[in-house]
């Protein structure tokens, strides 16, 4: 069973200089790979999928390229709705939205309204996201919510996104080998799978070889089968 697959997008900025580009341009060329991807994942009848688009570390890089990056997802949220709306896509965000602004926070609330009644598969991008930031923030609304005692299940109620299941697998393009704060909670049975692609040059056979190797392991969620 194979129902929501992860990606870190990584490998944009050396794949433009490899071209002799401008890492900006790297991002450009990464923006659209995510909507092929989505076309691949719901053909093969996975119904939801995160992107890992700009985490709370990101803030670190050059204040050009992180302005690069905002005003290509104003842009592109846009372009990826008219297209992605025809084909039965829910778009829904997560992170801490509300620091990026009342522009960006209101378009991300516009098009999740949009697209809510889309059935086919749900995008969920991860936008000034942190897996630790998402930990504490839903603690926090615990402690707000007067909660003396909780489990695992109450806790994931508090979470960004806890409608959508947990990861079955990650994918991280670009050669490296760590999750970097993404879905900290939610990766913890996760299957991981890396490989050297760079993000813009990630295909439908690279899909395919991680669901293959995927389909291959035996999950057994600390059990025995």
């Amino acid at each position: 069973m194979l129902r929501h697959i992860a990606f870190i997008m990584d490998g944009n900025g050396r794949w433009a200089k490899r071209q002799n580009k401008p890492r900006m341009y790297g991002h450009y060329k990464g923006a659209y790979k995510i909507e092929e991807v989505v076309r691949w994942s719901a053909k093969r009848g996975v119904k939801y999928t995160t992107f890992y688009a700009f985490s709370t570390e990101n803030w670190k890089r050059p204040k050009k390229e992180v302005n690069f990056i905002f005003g290509l997802l104003q842009s592109k949220i846009a372009e990826f709705y008219e297209r992605m709306d025809k084909e039965g896509v829910k778009l829904v965000f997560s992170g801490r939205l509300k620091e990026l602004g009342d522009k960006i926070y209101n378009i991300c609330r516009e098009y999740e309204e949009k697209t809510k009644n889309n059935e086919r598969i749900v995008v969920n991008m991860a936008i000034n996201y942190g897996g630790r930031a998402e930990i504490i923030d839903a603690v926090n609304r615990i402690l707000e919510s007067g909660l003396q005692k909780i489990d695992e299940n109450i806790f994931n109620s508090f979470l960004y996104r806890p409608e959508i299941p947990d990861p079955d697998l990650i994918i991280r393009t670009s050669g490296e080998m760590r999750l970097s704060n993404f879905l900290t909670w939610e990766a913890a049975y996760s299957e991981l799978y890396f490989t050297n692609v760079l993000w813009p040059d990630f295909s439908e056979k690279d899909l395919q070889e991680a669901i293959d190797d995927y389909f291959k392991r035996n999950r057994r969620f600390g059990g025995i089968k």
